[in-house]
């Protein structure tokens, strides 16, 4: 595979991917640009990672459904079920009042509204749904918050859909709720008459939507829905089966045996997982949010704990929903033998989220001393693997819940969102956990982004065996440059190496090596906090791909021979 040309800024990567996830900051300060919001640098942005950068797709659709439902002085967030919405809105409630802060403006309520398609001369549009938030401007910042940190936003694909019905004049408005609800009470999902397409309510609040056979009053399967917007050509279950294909992929990975993880140990693998034991969510965050929330009823008011430094979302959504978090946040022994105090001095401990590598700095916990701790003093363990991923970690014997960002390389080609959730049946809950997710966890994975993740995921296991040479080929290259490189994080090379020996390299990103500076753009205002965690401002994160090795080894020692001749001649 031949490199990725050099993209301008803020054009997407690649060039011309009309949902691209992926955007080009191509210097150092163009990221600064990008942080301190300099029209230089966002005027010229297509594109960007879907959290952080609502797509411009996403931002028509708003700007017709306020042109319609808006007031002055409001702005509208887009969600794909009214439980989100609902969540969405009680998040801007709970958050801390400043002194500063305009309580008038807190005061002057939120609207949820429902549209959703109705029968017209081109037939109805079973899953054009959208939850609109109307909300003063000045909270919208506080909105953003939340649609960052939960992932729980609609998807670009399927705001081109929902737009499309609305200038068709198919989507009309079912209800409006100015009620403050909250996670466990949501908004009505509309007349009865819809009650079949949305589904009822459960337990927590969410509606389980079943994405096939079932059918709307008039009798329109929902099915209908993939033949008109893909034509013929498509299977009529389409979406479902690719659903269930990816719950396959995943499962099997994690199995013993399975065909595309030969290459790799399966020494030790969780026997006979079943896809009923996979969720898909729209994101990866989507994915760790609704994890935390089930285990908040599960559990109910708790103590979790954050173990180990991680990606910027796990902890925030650990602090900012639910009772907080014991955040430990080197993640080494001494951390767990401060664990082990706090548990023993009578601290209760619910859950333990960690990262297998963490992100950024690729260490690696001792799971195997955190799965004794949990077994004695039962708590639940979830982790996240989506730098190690299936293939190369077998993580699953020590985790109650595993998290995954399937938008990564389990994708590959930068073009869709997606994430996962596999609940361990071998672990203590798994009875409680499986039968609480069933109710909890709604299908909101547009149907479009599922058939894009499976059709990307079908070489997956091939392109991590090529990524792993690649990174490791990489690694050795950087540890010889010892004058322009401080530190070579990669597992291999960490201290915390004896509890990654059984994995491969770690693999984040997409089919093509990206370069960022990690600790600018995800912590851009907290560098000095981050700092005592060992992550430092200058930290570079280098996403391998599937270049041929000698051509990315090539380009990489060019880049630090530059460097070197720059720092000779100055």
């Amino acid at each position: 595979m031949n490199s990725i040309p050099d993209a301008e800024l803020g054009e997407a990567i690649p060039s011309n991917t009309e949902h691209a996830i992926s955007v080009s900051l191509p210097t150092w300060r163009s990221n600064v640009g990008y942080e301190e919001n300099e029209n230089w640098v966002v005027s010229k942005m297509r594109s960007g990672y879907p959290r952080f950068f609502i797509h411009p797709e996403i931002i028509a659709l708003e700007k017709s459904i306020s042109g319609t439902y808006g007031k002055p002085q409001e702005r509208c967030m887009l969600f794909p079920s009214a439980a989100i919405a609902a969540a969405c809105k009680s998040f801007i409630a709970s958050r801390p009042r400043r002194p500063e802060d305009n309580n008038q403006v807190f005061d002057q309520g939120i609207r949820i509204i429902y549209l959703t398609s109705s029968r017209g001369q081109s037939g109805p549009h079973p899953q054009a749904d959208v939850w609109a938030v109307f909300l003063p401007e000045l909270l919208y910042p506080i909105a953003r918050e939340f649609w960052q940190h939960t992932g729980e936003g609609i998807s670009s694909r399927r705001a081109v859909f929902v737009h499309k019905v609305l200038r068709q004049g198919h989507l009309s408005l079912i209800e409006e709720s100015t009620d403050t609800p909250s996670e466990n009470n949501p908004l009505h999902r509309g007349p009865s008459r819809y009650s079949k397409h949305c589904g009822g309510n459960t337990a927590s609040g969410s509606s389980l939507r079943k994405q096939s056979n079932i059918s709307s009053s008039e009798g329109m399967s929902t099915n209908d829905f993939v033949e008109m917007r893909y034509g013929r050509n498509l299977e009529a279950d389409a979406v479902q089966q690719a659903k269930l294909a990816i719950k396959q992929r995943i499962s099997g990975s994690m199995a013993a045996g399975a065909d595309f993880v030969a290459q790799t140990s399966t020494q030790g693998r969780v026997q006979k997982l079943s896809p009923e034991d996979v969720f898909l969510f729209p994101t990866g965050m989507s994915a760790i949010y609704n994890t935390h929330r089930l285990l908040r009823t599960l559990f109910g008011p708790s103590t979790m704990v954050e173990f180990g430094f991680p990606y910027l979302d796990t902890l925030k959504v650990l602090e900012k929903f639910g009772d907080g978090c014991l955040f430990l946040g080197n993640g080494n022994d001494a951390d767990l033998d401060e664990l082990e105090r706090v548990i023993n001095d009578g601290k209760k401990i619910s859950a333990l989220f960690c990262e297998f590598p963490s992100n950024p700095l690729l260490r690696s916990p001792n799971l195997k001393r955190l799965r004794d701790l949990a077994t004695q003093h039962r708590f639940v363990i979830v982790v996240d693997e989506t730098i190690g991923n299936f293939v190369n970690v077998d993580v699953l014997p020590y985790a109650d819940i595993l998290v995954s960002s399937l938008t990564k390389v389990f994708s590959g080609d930068s073009n869709v969102m997606g994430g996962s959730c596999v609940i361990n049946p071998k672990m203590p809950f798994y009875q409680d956990i499986s039968t609480l997710a069933a109710k909890m966890f709604a299908d909101n994975y547009w149907g479009e982004d599922a058939i894009f993740m499976e059709r990307n995921s079908r070489d997956f296991a091939s392109r991590v065996v090529r990524i792993n040479e690649n990174a490791d080929a990489l690694a050795e290259l950087f540890l010889k440059w010892p004058k322009i490189i401080k530190r070579v994080y990669y597992p291999k090379h960490d201290e915390s190496r004896g509890y990654y020996d059984d994995s491969k390299g770690p693999s984040l990103g997409t089919n093509f090596t990206l370069t960022s500076p990690y600790a600018l753009l995800a912590h851009y205002k907290e560098l000095n906090w981050i700092a005592q965690y060992g992550v430092e401002s200058h930290l570079i994160r280098i996403s391998v791909g599937l270049e041929e090795k000698t051509t990315l080894l090539y380009m990489f020692e060019k880049a630090l021979s530059d460097v070197a001749s720059f720092g000779n001649s100055t």
